[in-house]
């Protein structure tokens, strides 16, 4: 902190991201949204570190009180994509997995490595384990044999052999990494944890995202709309990608520039007991054909339908080849 100078007579001049900070505080009546070029230019500050800490914090809560509107959301994301360093690789789909699973295992894993398995190229990408008592991705890498990739090299080399590749956010924006990462100062999550799901980096042909909360769906659905990019957004179970068989699902989707909606109705008549506990056992063993779960086979075979669906299949034939897929896969692992 600055100490007070009596001899100083000049106005010490504002910082250059304090008109972002005022924009979203200012007020019941004065505060506003940003526009994209406003966001734009402000995450592109904080992806340059050109912003006191003070300023990012303040910022991250505006937001997180106001909530994210499509076009600030449409700002954020071109900010990043103009700073990646990525090369041009191939992708199908874009796969974020940030929220961890609690009550049911992360059957969309297996989803994943099906569909991998039968030659769609999928990025998946994270945040690391930031909440105690959830089951994360990268805690599962290596016992499912999915490839852990720490540059975009290593991204290419995996796609081409294994159609199926992770990264950290860390790896390749460690600046959003650092501002998920003040879940725990801040006392409250903030949109930095549902921007990295529109992010889709290396422009895959379908982008899919899973957003919890109500209301939100759209918002992102809406953000990817405006950048051109194919999406379908769904309010996965636990905030995964993972449809709930249990459970009516709505898709939001947009290609081309047109939005649509469709409504997936719930698989079960009667809802599946939750598990005593998580056993990731139990994927391995599903997955050899081992030891029959009707929960989780609804699960993954839906969520193969849903990438597939994002890829242009009608919703029948997404299934029928989901299940296809499903029943010639193999069995190591």
């Amino acid at each position: 902190m600055t100490e007070y100078n009596p001899l100083i007579t000049e106005t010490p001049a504002e910082h250059p991201f304090a008109q972002f900070v005022r924009i979203l505080g200012k007020g019941k009546r004065g505060a506003r949204s940003l526009t994209r070029e406003e966001a734009r230019e402000a995450m592109g500050m904080l992806l340059d570190e050109k912003v006191e800490d003070t300023q990012l914090g303040a910022f991250l809560m505006l937001l997180r009180h106001k909530e994210e509107s499509p076009e600030e959301l449409a700002g954020f994301t071109q900010a990043l994509r103009e700073r990646l360093q990525a090369p041009a690789i191939a992708v199908d789909l874009d796969w974020p997995t940030y929220a961890g699973k609690k009550r049911h295992l992360p059957w969309y894993l297996l989803a994943a490595k099906c569909l991998a398995g039968n030659g769609l190229r999928i990025f998946m990408h994270g945040g690391g384990a930031h909440t105690a008592g959830r089951l994360y991705t990268e805690q599962l890498l290596e016992a499912l044999q999915i490839p852990l990739c720490r540059n975009w090299s290593a991204v290419g080399a995996a796609l081409d052999d294994q159609h199926l590749a992770f990264m950290p956010l860390m790896d390749w924006a460690p600046q959003l990494q650092r501002m998920i990462d003040l879940r725990n100062t801040l006392g409250l999550r903030s949109p930095i944890h549902s921007l990295a799901r529109i992010l889709n980096p290396l422009g895959a042909r379908c982008g899919l995202q899973s957003i919890f909360h109500p209301g939100y769906q759209a918002v992102h659905r809406d953000a990817s709309g405006l950048l051109g990019d194919c999406t379908i957004v769904i309010k996965g179970d636990g905030g995964e990608i993972e449809i709930n068989p249990d459970s009516a699902s709505h898709l939001y989707g947009t290609r081309g520039g047109e939005s649509w909606d469709e409504e997936w109705p719930a698989l079960t008549a009667q809802r599946h007991v939750k598990p005593a506990t998580l056993d990731p056992a139990q994927l391995k063993a599903v997955w050899r054909g081992d030891s029959e779960d009707s929960y989780g086979q609804l699960a993954l075979l839906s969520t193969m339908a849903l990438a597939l669906r994002g890829l242009g299949e009608p919703r029948e034939a997404a299934f029928e080849k989901a299940r296809q897929y499903w029943d010639a896969r193999g069995r190591s692992i």
